[in-house]
Order: C-alpha cells, then structure tokens, then sequence
C-alpha cells in the first residue's frame, strides 16, 4: 500500500488567485492542489486535500490523520499564528509533517513572523508560492522514506 499523505489547508486559502495576488500570486487552490496530486501520483503516494475556513474543523482533520495517513504538508494560515489548538492537535496525533506558506512569513507584519507549529515540524517551506507545496511534499515523502 503506497504512503497516503494529507495536504491540510487553513482560512481563507480557498481565495488564492484573487486575494490579494501581489503577496500570494495568481495561482488558485484548485490549481496548487491538481499540481500537488499529480506530483505525488509521480512519487508514489497517495494524497488527499482539506480547505476549511474553520478552526475545529482543521483541528479535527489533524485528529483523523492518526492511523490514516503517514505524512502531511499542512498551511495553516493564519491558523499558524494564533492557534493553540492546531498546535495541541498535531502534538497529540504525532503525524510528521511539514508547514507551507505561499509568502515568506519571515518578511512580513511582525505578527505573521512567528509560527506556533514550525518546532513540531520535519521542516518549513516558506516562500516560493505554489511551489512551496511542491517542495513540502517531496519533503515529507523523502523523510518517510530515510526512516
């Protein structure tokens, strides 16, 4: 059975090619997420996709991936910034992981600078727009196969 990776994604992601492109680009989600199956159908792992504008709702996607999935690459958005319970969730289902941003959190606002799950996490991709989930998921799937 291949490696299933999930690719979790926080508030307003959903918006991507129209909110504010001159920070997060043209792309959509749509189109990051068919880039992102695709090249996990070349790796050889299997992917399934979570948007959700919704805290409890990401925090209950990160508490069905134990015993589900292998790996994820999770944006969480502003969720990587403020929320606590994000931060439990993935404590608590100890799935490794590696945190995307579409921008380069470390050059923004002082308050997008700082990431409340970037300890727990193989590593962070930041910066290099829809190409960060690209470099997340070889990431993630690389690391599952030094193991």
């Amino acid at each position: 059975m291949p490696p299933h990776i999930a690719v979790l994604n926080g508030p307003n992601l959903n918006l991507l090619g129209e909110r504010e492109p001159e920070v997060y680009g043209r792309t959509s989600l749509a189109e990051i997420e068919r880039a992102t199956r695709e090249r996990a159908r070349a790796l050889g792992v299997e992917c399934s996709w979570v948007q959700t504008n919704h805290e409890g709702e990401l925090v209950e996607a990160i508490q069905g991936l134990k015993g589900r999935s292998d790996g994820a690459v999770i944006n969480a958005a502003a969720f990587t910034h403020t929320s606590l319970a994000v931060r439990d969730a993935l404590l608590a289902v100890r799935v490794p992981f590696v945190e995307v941003h579409l921008s380069n959190i470390f050059a923004r606002e002082p308050e997008r600078r700082r990431s409340l799950l970037a300890d727990l996490a193989v590593g962070v991709v930041t910066g290099f727009g829809p190409e960060s989930y690209r470099l997340g998921l070889e990431g993630i799937v690389g690391y599952l196969k030094a193991r």
